[in-house]
């Protein structure tokens, strides 16, 4: 695999457990998406003369902290050099030195907050998924364009008007307290039902199938699931996606076309994600 490819791949499966913690140590939305961005072209600049790391994932997310604290010290908005310090520190804790620890353990929390925050009943439907789909996903706008069928440039514009809407209304960046979930959660099932359409029969990227936004899509409604183990709604939206994707080998052939239900092959199905949905 090419270093452009294999950037391209991480970028699509990790980018929203690296911009979640970023997002609430540096306070926006914006920030934090630029500091992942510049991680991974600094990858793109060096990996091709130094070679790969041997785990790239830790060192992406070692190059957007760096560059967070960066910004934080360059930054003016803190009074004195205390408050530096502090949010530095805060930082270096999010970011532990192990890959493990960074990528299963400490963005939990942080990916429940983005996706609720994502899902915030002051933000429209439509924004709510248009976000979800830039921040957790890693889209690109004119991906996100494609999937609502509306210009690339009125999609940018409702991208910065429902982050200005966050900064504005002061939406918090955290996960409702419990008492409020049940009034929260319909609407967070619905966009990660919709993400996993997304992947499920893509309509932007080369692909039919996209595992990356299936994969993300089950990974939420995993910790969604946890988060609320009482409720049926996230065990059924689970069980729905663990069920379809676990024939996402067998439904596309080896030129890429889809191949329908009655013709597919069962022994490519992953009869333990079957068994794991029932």
């Amino acid at each position: 695999m090419s270093v452009r490819a294999e950037v391209d791949r991480l970028y699509r499966e990790e980018h929203g457990r690296i911009v979640a913690p970023l997002i609430r140590l540096l306070g926006d939305f914006d920030r934090a998406e630029e500091v992942v961005h510049e991680a991974f072209e600094a990858a793109l600049s060096q990996w091709p003369a130094e070679g790969l790391p041997d785990e790239p994932r830790a060192w992406l997310l070692r190059a957007a902290r760096n560059k967070a604290i960066d910004r934080i010290r360059r930054s003016r908005s803190f009074a004195d050099k205390r408050a530096e310090l502090k949010a530095v520190a805060d930082i270096e804790s999010a970011f532990a030195p192990s890959a493990d620890e960074l990528l299963e353990l400490g963005p939990r929390d942080d990916m429940l907050r983005l996706v609720f925050t994502c899902c915030h009943p002051a933000i429209a439907a439509d924004a709510q998924i248009a976000l979800t789909l830039r921040a957790i996903c890693g889209l690109t706008t004119p991906e996100i364009a494609r999937a609502f069928l509306v210009d690339e440039k009125a999609m940018a514009q409702r991208l910065v008007r429902v982050k200005k809407k966050i900064r504005g209304a002061r939406i918090p960046y955290r996960v409702p307290a419990p008492e409020e979930l049940p009034e929260r959660i319909d609407a967070v099932l619905h966009a990660l039902y919709l993400v996993f359409n997304e992947g499920y029969a893509a309509t932007a990227g080369d692909a039919l199938v996209r595992k990356d936004l299936c994969g993300t899509a089950i990974r939420l409604a995993e910790l969604v699931s946890a988060l609320l183990p009482r409720e049926p709604g996230p065990k059924g939206l689970l069980a729905l996606m663990l069920l379809h994707d676990a024939r996402r080998h067998a439904r596309v052939d080896a030129l890429g076309e889809l191949v329908l239900l009655e013709d597919q092959d069962r022994g490519l199905w992953d009869r333990a994600q079957i068994a794991r949905a029932l």
